[in-house]
Protein backbone atom coordinates (compact mmCIF):
# COMPACT_ATOMS: atom_id res chain seq x y z
CA UNK A 1 0.00 0.00 0.00
CA UNK A 2 1.54 3.44 -0.45
CA UNK A 3 0.74 6.37 1.28
CA UNK A 4 -0.41 9.36 -0.58
CA UNK A 5 -0.46 13.12 1.22
CA UNK A 6 -3.85 13.54 -0.21
CA UNK A 7 -6.45 10.99 -0.43
CA UNK A 8 -7.21 9.90 -3.58
CA UNK A 9 -4.70 12.49 -5.44
CA UNK A 10 -1.67 10.36 -7.04
CA UNK A 11 1.14 11.86 -9.03
CA UNK A 12 0.88 9.89 -11.69
CA UNK A 13 -3.06 10.25 -12.44
CA UNK A 14 -4.81 13.66 -12.95
CA UNK A 15 -7.39 14.88 -10.37
CA UNK A 16 -9.68 17.17 -10.48
CA UNK A 17 -9.01 20.31 -7.21
CA UNK A 18 -11.57 23.20 -8.43
CA UNK A 19 -13.80 24.17 -10.26
CA UNK A 20 -15.48 27.54 -10.85
CA UNK A 21 -18.26 28.67 -13.07
CA UNK A 22 -18.25 32.46 -14.62
CA UNK A 23 -20.38 34.75 -13.32
CA UNK A 24 -22.18 36.72 -15.20
CA UNK A 25 -19.39 39.57 -15.20
CA UNK A 26 -17.70 37.37 -18.00
CA UNK A 27 -20.17 38.44 -20.56
CA UNK A 28 -20.35 42.05 -21.85
CA UNK A 29 -23.68 43.06 -21.29
CA UNK A 30 -23.29 42.83 -17.63
CA UNK A 31 -20.27 44.13 -17.91
CA UNK A 32 -22.40 47.41 -18.88
CA UNK A 33 -24.74 47.03 -16.32
CA UNK A 34 -22.04 46.66 -13.71
CA UNK A 35 -20.96 49.92 -15.11
CA UNK A 36 -23.87 51.28 -14.71
CA UNK A 37 -24.73 50.17 -11.17
CA UNK A 38 -21.20 51.15 -10.41
CA UNK A 39 -21.68 55.19 -11.60
CA UNK A 40 -25.35 55.26 -10.04
CA UNK A 41 -24.33 57.64 -6.72
CA UNK A 42 -25.02 56.54 -2.91
CA UNK A 43 -25.64 58.71 -0.48
CA UNK A 44 -24.59 58.43 3.26
CA UNK A 45 -26.50 56.71 5.42
CA UNK A 46 -28.69 55.08 2.98
CA UNK A 47 -28.56 51.89 1.21
CA UNK A 48 -26.80 51.97 -2.20
CA UNK A 49 -29.58 53.24 -4.72
CA UNK A 50 -27.47 51.49 -7.77
CA UNK A 51 -29.36 47.82 -5.63
CA UNK A 52 -32.90 49.42 -7.12
CA UNK A 53 -31.56 49.83 -10.21
CA UNK A 54 -30.15 46.41 -10.31
CA UNK A 55 -33.59 45.19 -8.80
CA UNK A 56 -35.40 47.01 -12.00
CA UNK A 57 -32.77 45.04 -14.57
CA UNK A 58 -32.92 42.01 -13.35
CA UNK A 59 -34.82 40.06 -15.71
CA UNK A 60 -32.02 40.66 -18.12
CA UNK A 61 -28.98 39.49 -15.56
CA UNK A 62 -31.55 35.96 -14.72
CA UNK A 63 -31.40 35.51 -18.62
CA UNK A 64 -27.35 36.00 -18.74
CA UNK A 65 -27.09 33.58 -15.87
CA UNK A 66 -29.28 30.81 -17.44
CA UNK A 67 -27.51 31.17 -20.28
CA UNK A 68 -23.97 30.55 -19.60
CA UNK A 69 -25.75 27.78 -17.51
CA UNK A 70 -26.92 26.37 -20.66
CA UNK A 71 -24.37 27.43 -23.30
CA UNK A 72 -21.07 28.78 -21.12
CA UNK A 73 -18.33 26.92 -19.37
CA UNK A 74 -16.39 26.10 -16.46
CA UNK A 75 -12.95 26.43 -15.42
CA UNK A 76 -11.56 23.43 -13.52
CA UNK A 77 -8.22 23.23 -11.89
CA UNK A 78 -6.46 19.80 -11.69
CA UNK A 79 -3.40 18.52 -10.25
CA UNK A 80 -1.77 19.24 -13.70
CA UNK A 81 -3.20 22.04 -15.45
CA UNK A 82 -5.81 24.90 -15.55
CA UNK A 83 -8.79 23.64 -18.18
CA UNK A 84 -11.95 25.01 -19.86
CA UNK A 85 -14.70 23.21 -20.55
CA UNK A 86 -18.05 23.12 -21.55
CA UNK A 87 -20.67 23.84 -18.03
CA UNK A 88 -22.80 21.13 -19.97
CA UNK A 89 -21.52 18.25 -21.34
CA UNK A 90 -17.90 16.84 -20.85
CA UNK A 91 -16.14 18.60 -23.36
CA UNK A 92 -12.35 20.30 -22.67
CA UNK A 93 -11.99 23.00 -24.53
CA UNK A 94 -8.45 24.15 -23.52
CA UNK A 95 -5.79 23.54 -21.26
CA UNK A 96 -2.40 24.48 -19.42
CA UNK A 97 -0.14 23.03 -17.77
CA UNK A 98 0.30 24.31 -14.07
CA UNK A 99 4.33 24.25 -15.06
CA UNK A 100 3.27 25.33 -18.77
CA UNK A 101 2.67 29.32 -18.47
CA UNK A 102 4.68 32.26 -16.51
CA UNK A 103 2.84 33.49 -14.94
CA UNK A 104 -0.61 34.43 -14.21
CA UNK A 105 -2.49 38.04 -13.93
CA UNK A 106 -5.51 39.57 -12.82
CA UNK A 107 -7.30 41.48 -14.40
CA UNK A 108 -10.40 43.08 -13.40
CA UNK A 109 -12.68 45.89 -15.98
CA UNK A 110 -14.13 48.62 -14.68
CA UNK A 111 -17.99 46.50 -15.15
CA UNK A 112 -16.79 43.40 -12.93
CA UNK A 113 -16.31 45.81 -9.42
CA UNK A 114 -19.99 45.28 -9.13
CA UNK A 115 -19.98 41.79 -9.42
CA UNK A 116 -16.46 41.28 -7.17
CA UNK A 117 -15.53 39.41 -10.13
CA UNK A 118 -12.55 39.46 -12.30
CA UNK A 119 -10.47 37.44 -15.19
CA UNK A 120 -7.32 35.41 -14.65
CA UNK A 121 -4.95 35.26 -17.49
CA UNK A 122 -2.30 33.13 -18.17
CA UNK A 123 0.47 34.52 -19.25
CA UNK A 124 3.87 32.27 -21.83
CA UNK A 125 7.09 33.30 -21.40
CA UNK A 126 6.70 34.98 -24.53
CA UNK A 127 4.32 37.17 -23.43
CA UNK A 128 1.56 36.16 -25.06
CA UNK A 129 -1.81 34.82 -22.89
CA UNK A 130 -2.08 31.12 -23.38
CA UNK A 131 -5.19 30.94 -21.96
CA UNK A 132 -8.24 33.48 -20.12
CA UNK A 133 -10.88 32.89 -17.58
CA UNK A 134 -13.24 35.28 -17.41
CA UNK A 135 -15.48 37.01 -15.02
CA UNK A 136 -14.58 34.73 -12.41
CA UNK A 137 -15.86 35.09 -8.67
CA UNK A 138 -13.68 35.95 -6.32
CA UNK A 139 -10.62 35.41 -8.64
CA UNK A 140 -8.36 35.90 -6.08
CA UNK A 141 -9.24 33.16 -3.68
CA UNK A 142 -9.24 30.63 -7.54
CA UNK A 143 -5.82 32.30 -8.40
CA UNK A 144 -4.17 31.29 -4.96
CA UNK A 145 -5.52 27.78 -4.95
CA UNK A 146 -4.05 27.49 -8.74
CA UNK A 147 -0.74 29.14 -7.48
CA UNK A 148 -0.80 26.65 -4.37
CA UNK A 149 -1.12 23.65 -7.05
CA UNK A 150 1.66 25.28 -9.19
CA UNK A 151 3.82 24.93 -6.70
CA UNK A 152 2.46 21.35 -5.20
CA UNK A 153 3.42 20.32 -8.47
CA UNK A 154 6.68 21.64 -9.22
CA UNK A 155 7.70 20.50 -6.04
CA UNK A 156 5.99 17.00 -7.01
CA UNK A 157 7.89 16.99 -10.23
CA UNK A 158 11.44 17.91 -8.23
CA UNK A 159 10.66 14.96 -5.72
CA UNK A 160 10.39 12.55 -8.52
CA UNK A 161 13.14 13.51 -10.78
CA UNK A 162 15.75 13.01 -7.49
CA UNK A 163 13.98 9.81 -6.55
CA UNK A 164 15.00 8.63 -10.51
CA UNK A 165 18.05 10.08 -10.02
CA UNK A 166 19.31 7.82 -7.03
CA UNK A 167 18.29 4.61 -9.61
Amino acid sequence: MTTQAIAGVSSTTEAVIMTEYPSIASLGPARGLGKVYESVPSPMGLPKISYLVALATAPLGILMYFFLKALGRKYVLTNREVQVWSARGRNKLKGVGLLDYDHAELVQDSGQVYYNAADIKFIGKNGQTLLSFPGVKDAEAFLNAIENARQARRQVRESLSRIESRS
